[in-house]
């Protein structure tokens, strides 16, 4: 539920257009690093884990999934927009003060 709650804070917040590559890409990013879906013990389940920047590169993985879906976006556009939004949008943790743990 927070993953979709994330998502309506940025579109309340930033009127965001869903239909735009790397807006999309910024609100899922979002979503997945402050919902807890990438989750060290979530992670593990997966079968997905490893030592270094596991939970960067479970949001990088997640938020990619979710923009191929947008069918405004191609395959190249979605890759190139999670990797120009993520610094920025991996940083930004509003509404919370911090990342939740």
């Amino acid at each position: 539920m927070t993953h979709e709650l994330v998502h309506a804070y940025d579109h309340c917040r930033a009127n965001l257009n869903w239909r735009n590559c790397e807006q999309h890409a910024c609100s899922e990013i979002r979503a997945a690093s402050l919902s807890g879906d990438c989750r060290f013990f979530n992670e593990v389940q997966r079968g997905n884990f490893g030592i270094l920047k596991q939970h960067q590169v479970c949001v990088k993985r997640r938020a990619l999934k979710s923009v191929l879906i947008n069918p405004n976006c191609t395959k190249e556009e979605a890759e190139q927009a999670v990797e120009t939004a993520f610094e920025r949008c991996y940083k930004d943790t509003m509404p919370f003060d911090r990342m939740p743990r």
